[in-house]
């Protein structure tokens, strides 16, 4: 059964529960020269740079297992998201499960290979140190980094001298010059010190930080209306605990009080109503071995999609502008 980039399996031809599971059953493409895609989904299937729980190495696989619940048509966004943007899925980076340094080396050479052709990244981890690799990738946007957490994850070292792992990747990325400044939302729960509050003053970026408090106090709406505000060049990070451990309890390091799974479904969307021009976005920390009947890569896979959608919605917009 053969397809073409931005033309999933039909479900109505082929059963949902069979065939190789690729993302939302798109078919899978390692030669970009011959289709020239505008965006694609690919695994980054590595986890050492955790701190506490494993698994999430296995994130991509089972993302991909329940994506095929995904339909070709956003009602919500009105548009095709894999038919505009000829998606594909590009399988996974091949990286070095014991060997943090060059795994975000082969992470950055992969998708510097994927951006450098004007192509947006959908990307599923692995833990959060991969995103550190995937913005050197991404370089040549120096975008503003929009990160969904309930962790700063700006940490300068672990034990010792360990200075990569998932908790200290926003700061390597602002200390390499690879983002021009950071959005950070959800941020809660316990820190080590009231120091680790200080980084911002003295980190020579923009950080700005919306912890859960304030949008309890202020709103969802809130919170839209201050991301519609942004514009230019922007990398998405989202932390799946950011999402309340009720909805997303398949994570590594979870926190209470998070989102719930249909408000950041929202959040997301609407980012198609914002100026902003997305160059890549991720989803990372799910530990399917910590999940529940699939519920959080369930929830992750889906949070590709609208971001997938609200990507295909801008360049609507733009041909329509033009």
């Amino acid at each position: 059964m053969i397809t073409k980039p931005g033309e999933p399996l039909d479900a109505m031809v082929s059963p949902r529960f069979s065939q190789i599971a690729s993302f939302a059953r798109l078919p899978f493409f390692k030669e970009l020269d011959s289709i020239n895609p505008l965006g694609l989904f690919i695994g980054v299937p590595f986890d050492g740079g955790v701190t506490y729980y494993s698994g999430a190495r296995l994130g991509p696989t089972y993302i991909r297992v329940e994506s095929r619940v995904l339909r070709p048509y956003n009602r919500a966004l009105n548009v095709y998201p894999f038919r505009i943007l000829k998606a594909i899925d590009y399988g996974d980076i091949d990286v070095i499960p014991t060997n943090i340094k060059k795994s975000l080396d082969v992470i950055e050479d992969s998708i510097n290979e994927i951006g450098k052709r004007g192509i947006t990244p959908f990307v599923a981890g692995g833990d959060h140190s991969i995103t550190l690799g995937i913005l050197r990738g991404l370089s040549r946007y120096k975008p503003l980094l929009i990160h969904f957490d309930s962790h700063l994850d700006y940490w300068d070292k672990y034990w010792g001298d360990e200075r990569y792992t998932h908790g200290t990747w926003v700061r390597r990325a602002i200390e390499e010059k690879l983002v021009r400044g950071v959005l950070q939302i959800g941020i809660r729960g316990s820190l080590y010190s009231i120091e680790d509050l200080e980084y911002p003053s003295t980190s020579g970026v923009p950080i700005q930080i919306i912890y859960m408090e304030d949008i309890d106090r202020n709103g969802i709406d809130w919170l839209v209306e201050n991301l519609n505000k942004v514009s230019g060049d922007v990398y998405i990070s989202l932390d799946i605990d950011v999402i309340d451990p009720a909805f997303a309890p398949g994570t590594g390091t979870r926190e209470v009080g998070g989102f719930t799974s249909r408000e950041i479904i929202g959040i997301i969307r609407s980012l198609a109503r914002s100026g902003i021009e997305l160059r890549g976005f991720d989803v990372v920390e799910v530990s399917p071995p910590l999940d529940h009947s699939g519920i959080t890569s369930l929830l992750a896979a889906n949070i590709i999609y609208e971001a997938m959608s609200v990507k295909a919605y801008h360049i609507m917009r733009s041909i329509k502008a033009s």
